[in-house]
């Protein structure tokens, strides 16, 4: 399995903060936000990583992480030229993708857990689609789940006004490599974007959507806003001191395959 960081787009929620500067490499604490999503994949074995971003961006991350030969893996680096939606990813990343399985995840989302590789671990050889529920009380939010009493879905829908459940949809899935030609299906949506939902939507009715709901033990930011973005950094700095150990260090990850 190979990993995608998708890191583009124009941060507008978090404006002026990010008129001349990445969401993704804000302070979240003591590291750059893009830490946490790429701590994630390194913790549960993906060492090739595609990191999306923008022309402006391109050679900041590339200065930041450079080729990630220091950190045991493997980076390379792909412009989006437009924030077309996060399906448009994978379009992208094809060629490095090749015959593999992906894992995508958001360069401005945050999981913690003592078990998460555990937890992550036990769906990577995906046969088709793997998303990862988190029960919010904002659910108009986001894209959300419907699932029955056996956590089996039901429905899908994408920000909707009404939600049928409190179940959302985070930035973390696990693909088989179908999804590179059904990303090619798409069409752009109302607001213009390839989406995500979309995709979910086929595995869904191809009966190969698989739903894992995170265990309230779990904690998930979606760093967008002002307000999660400092949520964030009070959260890490609180478990750090109190438990004496590093959330996001990529650093100490890698030392730790040695």
């Amino acid at each position: 399995m190979k990993g995608i960081i998708l890191a583009g787009g124009l941060g507008t929620r978090l404006y002026p903060l990010t008129k001349v500067f990445s969401k993704h490499l804000l302070p979240i604490y003591n590291k750059p936000m893009i830490y946490y999503p790429l701590s994630v994949l390194m913790m549960i074995g993906i060492r090739e990583i595609l990191i999306i971003t923008t022309k402006e961006d391109y050679y900041l991350f590339e200065k930041l992480l450079e080729n990630g030969n220091q950190f045991g893996c493997h980076f390379q680096y792909q412009i989006q030229n437009q924030p077309n939606g996060i399906a448009q990813a994978f379009i992208l990343a094809e060629e490095f993708l090749q015959n593999d399985k992906v894992a995508l995840i958001l360069g401005d989302n945050l999981f913690y857990h003592e078990h998460l590789s555990q937890q992550l671990q036990a769906f990577m050889n995906v046969d088709g689609a793997c998303i990862f529920a988190y029960e919010v009380t904002d659910p108009y939010r986001y894209g959300i789940i419907e699932l029955d009493e056996n956590n089996q879905p039901i429905s899908i829908e994408e920000k909707p006004c009404k939600p049928k459940s409190n179940k959302a949809i985070t930035g973390l899935y696990f693909y088989d490599n179908d999804v590179i030609q059904i990303a090619k299906t798409l069409r752009p949506s109302d607001r213009g974007e390839y989406e995500i939902t979309d995709i979910n939507r086929i595995y869904f009715e191809k009966k190969k959507l698989h739903v894992h709901l995170l265990n309230k033990e779990t904690i998930w930011f979606d760093m967008g806003t002002f307000e999660s973005l400092n949520d964030a950094s009070v959260f890490i700095r609180s478990i750090e001191n109190e438990k004496q150990i590093k959330i996001g260090s990529i650093e100490q990850l890698a030392f730790s395959f040695n």
